[in-house]
This record gives C-alpha cells, sequence and structure tokens, in this order.
C-alpha cells in the first residue's frame, strides 16, 4: 500500500501520462486515415464521420461503468482491462468489411477499453495526490499532448507503408502498454475518500425499501442527478462544456482532410496535427503553474472560460486563412488555449463538487458530453456533404465554442453575485437577530434590577 504524495506517486504520475498518450492521442490521428477508410469502403463523409464520433462519444459515456468498475476492483486492474479492450479493438478493427464492423470494433470496443484506461487514470491521480493535485493533473494531461504530437507523425508513416488496415493492427499491440501502466498503480493507503461509501440502509427496513435506497444511492455515487437538479455551477458547467465539445473536437478530425483538400500534401498535414501536440506539450504545465496562481484561487471557471472562447475564435483564422502559412498559425493559436482547456478541464469540476462527489459528478458529466461528441462530427461530414466546402466546418466550430464559453463566464458570474447578495442578507439578517437578542437581555436585566416597570 503506497501514501499519498509519496515518492510512488511520482511514478505513478509518469504511468498516467503514458496512458494519456495512447488513450487521447490516438483519436487524435483518425483523420490522417479518414481519406483512406472512405475510398476503401467507398462511404460518404458523413459515414466516415461516425468512426471517430464513436471513438470519442463512447471514451467519454462510459465514464458511469468505470465508476463502477473502479470501486469494485480499483484503478489498477480498470486500467489494465481498458488496455485489453483496446487491444482487441484495434486488432479486429484491421479486418473490418464493412465501416458498421469499424464502428462495433474500433468504435465500442476501442473506445470503451480507451474509456477504462483514460479515466481511471485521472481518478488515480485523485488518490495519490492531495497537495499538487492541479499540478499533477496538468503534467497528465500533457501527455495527451505528447500523443497528440507522436501518434500522427507515426500513422503518416504506417498509412504510406502498410496501410490503414496493418497500421490499425500494429495499434492494437501498442495500445496494450496500458496494461503495464495499470500494473503501476498499486493501491493508496488511507486515500482521500473520492469512492467514500455511504451507509446503507438499516437492516430493518424491508427488502424493497432497501433496494430502492441502494437503487438511489448507487445513483447519486455513479451519475450525480441531485447536483445536476441543484447545484447551480455544476449545472452551468456541464452544459457549456457539452455545448463546447460540439465543435471543439472537430478540428482535430477535419484539419487534415481539409488542409489536403486545399493543395497541402500529405506529409505537410499530418506536421500540422503534430504540431498541436508539440506546442501542447510545454504548453500544458504551463497552464498549470498558472492556474495554481493566487489570483485564480476560487476563479478557475473564468480562466476556463477565456481558454474556450480564445479558441473558437481561433477557428476563423483557419476558415478564413487555407494556406500552409495560415494553417501553421491556426494551429499555434489553437494549440495554446487546448492546452488550457485540458490542463482545467478535470481541475474545475473537482474544485465544483469536491473529490467526495467527483466519481458521480464526472460520471454524469461525460455522459451529457458524450452526446454533443457524437453528434458534432456526422453534422460536420453532413455539412460538408452538400456543401463540398471542409472550410465551412471551422466557422461552425467558432459558433459553438465561442458561445459556451460566454455562457459559462456570464452565468458563473451571475450566480456568484447571486451567491454573495444572499450571504450578504443573511449575514444582515443574522446582525439584527444579535441586536434584538442583546436588547431583549437588556430589557430583561433593567427590569430585574428595577429600572423597568
Amino acid at each position: 500500500m503506497e501514501t499519498p504524495d509519496g515518492q510512488w506517486a511520482w511514478v505513478v504520475l509518469a504511468a498516467v501520462m503514458l496512458t494519456q498518450a495512447l488513450s487521447l492521442g490516438f483519436p487524435s490521428c483518425i483523420g490522417i486515415f479518414y481519406t483512406d477508410i472512405q475510398s476503401s469502403f467507398q462511404a460518404s463523409n458523413t459515414q466516415t464521420s461516425w468512426l471517430p464520433s464513436i471513438i470519442t462519444a463512447v471514451l467519454h459515456a462510459g465514464g458511469p461503468l468505470c465508476s463502477i468498475m473502479v470501486e469494485r476492483f480499483g484503478c489498477r486492474v480498470t486500467v489494465m482491462v481498458g488496455g485489453l479492450l483496446c487491444g482487441i479493438g484495434m486488432i479486429t478493427s484491421s479486418f473490418s468489411q464493412t465501416m458498421v464492423h469499424l464502428y462495433l470494433s474500433a468504435g465500442f470496443i476501442g473506445g470503451l477499453g480507451l474509456c477504462f484506461s483514460f479515466q481511471a487514470g485521472i481518478t488515480v491521480l485523485g488518490y495519490y495526490f492531495i497537495r499538487r493535485r492541479t499540478f499533477a493533473n496538468s503534467l497528465a494531461s500533457a501527455g495527451a499532448s505528447i500523443g497528440m504530437a507522436l501518434w500522427p507523425l507515426a500513422s503518416q508513416y504506417l498509412l504510406e507503408k502498410i496501410g490503414w488496415r496493418g497500421s490499425f493492427l500494429l495499434f492494437g499491440g501498442v495500445l496494450l502498454n496500458c496494461c503495464v501502466c495499470g500494473a503501476i498503480m498499486r493501491p493508496v493507503k488511507n486515500p482521500e475518500p473520492a469512492h467514500e461509501k455511504e451507509a446503507l440502509a438499516p437492516e430493518t427496513h424491508t427488502g424493497t425499501v432497501n433496494k430502492e435506497m441502494e437503487w438511489g444511492k448507487g445513483l447519486k455515487r455513479y451519475m450525480a442527478f441531485d447536483l445536476l437538479l441543484r447545484n447551480h455551477r455544476y449545472q452551468i458547467y456541464t452544459i457549456g462544456v457539452a455545448w463546447m465539445v460540439l465543435g471543439f473536437v472537430l478540428p482535430l478530425f477535419y484539419l487534415v482532410p481539409y488542409a489536403t483538400s486545399s493543395g497541402i500534401n500529405e506529409g505537410k498535414s499530418a506536421m500540422l496535427l503534430a504540431l498541436i501536440g508539440f506546442i501542447n506539450i510545454f504548453m500544458r504545465p504551463m497552464a498549470g503553474l498558472v492556474s495554481q496562481q493566487r489570483i485564480f484561487h476560487g476563479r478557475l471557471i473564468y480562466l476556463f472560460s477565456v481558454a474556450v472562447i480564445l479558441n473558437g475564435l481561433s477557428n476563423l483564422v483557419c476558415g478564413a486563412w487555407a494556406s500552409f502559412s495560415g494553417l501553421l498559425v491556426y494551429c499555434v493559436l489553437y494549440s495554446i488555449t487546448m492546452s488550457f482547456i485540458g490542463s482545467l478541464i478535470f481541475q474545475v469540476l473537482m474544485d465544483i463538487v469536491g473529490m467526495k462527489r467527483f466519481p458521480g459528478a464526472f460520471g454524469l458529466f461525460t455522459i451529457i458530453e458524450s452526446i454533443t461528441i457524437l453528434t458534432g462530427p456526422p453534422l460536420a461530414g453532413f455539412l460538408v456533404d452538400i456543401t463540398g466546402q471542409y472550410g465551412l466546418v471551422f466557422y461552425a466550430s467558432c459558433i459553438a465554442v465561442t458561445s459556451s464559453g460566454i455562457f459559462m463566464g456570464l452565468s458563473s458570474f451571475a450566480v456568484e453575485r447571486k451567491e454573495a447578495k444572499a450571504r450578504k442578507c443573511k449575514q444582515k439578517t443574522i446582525e439584527e437577530a444579535v441586536m434584538e437578542e442583546k436588547a431583549e437581555t437588556a430589557y430583561t436585566s433593567c427590569k430585574q434590577e428595577g429600572y423597568v416597570i
């Protein structure tokens, strides 16, 4: 058993970084294979777009199931099972004969494996790090940046040598390394109660009542509907992020097809995706250090909202400037703001609900988020099918992402003002009650002394 904030925590952090490089980096390279998969199955843009959409959606939607796995078997086993599913899904996908087979193997099986590896890795950091949790999350998210930098380059090289089927077969073996990372995540001694079990109903209750209470507590633990109904900050954040990802993931899938359709060769197009990843490697730790400054204490949601707004606006550069130099400028702007979003997205959620409620809040958060992730790429593919222009995808992404950032920032400010006003009113009421009590005590004392008739 390991202790939080100990030396082994840094070894686990390295394992989580590698896990994120494998699990989150992989979906970013699907754009490299987009045209070849489309040609292989004679599929439309809409049909081909469903593949990255399903992978990413299942990666997020599996949150509640991952939470159950973590509570029953621990983070270690969950990450290892995830690695096994990733390997099986990608290996079988290399033998797919239809797009439906590809949806099931790489999409559902592979996506679920990515989910287990990624989300259990995020959870284990909450156990291993307490004092440096924000910094640890930022470093871990840098692992995803490393994956985003290396996966496209490796994918382009392998695509030229062995095609998309051979590449997927090899990727299955690479993703099995998540099992090795999971083996490193030993149980923690006296962890912070992220998955603290609540007391069950007394045995004297009837079986029906017991089952109803257990179901209710299970929903509360794995899918925090009570927070969604009562916690205004959680409502704002969940709705805002769900709306954001409708457009946020689109550039990663459509940047390469957009670049190649604009006359840029495939090698340079893959370099654009790799550039986003390389900049993220250095910017995510910096984003973590910036977010730890005292000025942002209790205000991370505003830093996050500004990053989201700027990220959305950066898509205007891509849509209007289709040359290689223009896309380079876009990648720099997009990756810097993306670094702040990736570094803060889970830390903001932890700050809103606390680690005790984080697993349930995270599960529901990812379920809602996955709905828009699932619909975003196919809608963009449909837009390309009817217009024949990839540039419109980036304008649509700009509208969705920018509006979500404005919504989160303004709504959070309104809630904060309302809460401050309520606290001030409550404090005034307490002070008036104290003064009233003092006056009554003084009157009683004077009456006892005979000064009042």
